[in-house]
């Protein structure tokens, strides 16, 4: 499966994944003003086009992504594994997603809320 940043300087591809994920922990609200709407890999990523990332250290457990070029959010990356949430809006040509969960269910603000009927994880439950 690949997908690329809004300018297509940056390219990832992963293997073929039909589920995605929305997480509502306040870093990723912060970071897109929203919830990160994302595809998780536990296994390799390709990335190309690394010259256009900048690569942020946003815990001492994780990292965060973007293109410096267009500015689209590309992952989130646990450090020290292969674990992987990179950015739904990457994979445009993937119309056959289906939304299975919700984590930091208890971090989502009461202003926004999704229909979908989804598995729902506490921040306890999703450590």
């Amino acid at each position: 499966m690949k997908g690329n940043c809004l300018c297509g300087n940056v390219t990832v591809e992963i293997e073929d994944i039909n589920t995605f994920e929305a997480c509502h922990c306040g870093m990723c609200r912060r970071w897109g003003s929203g919830p990160l709407m994302a595809v998780h890999s536990n296994s390799k990523v390709a990335i190309t086009g690394q010259k256009s990332m900048t690569v942020y250290q946003s815990s001492e457990w994780a990292e965060r992504a973007f293109c410096n070029h267009c500015g689209t959010n590309l992952y989130y990356h646990k450090l020290g594994s292969e674990t992987y949430a990179l950015s739904l809006g990457l994979f445009q040509d993937h119309p056959d997603f289906n939304f299975e969960s919700q984590i930091f269910i208890d971090k989502k603000p009461d202003y926004y809320e999704f229909a979908n009927v989804t598995k729902k994880l506490t921040q306890q439950q999703s450590d």
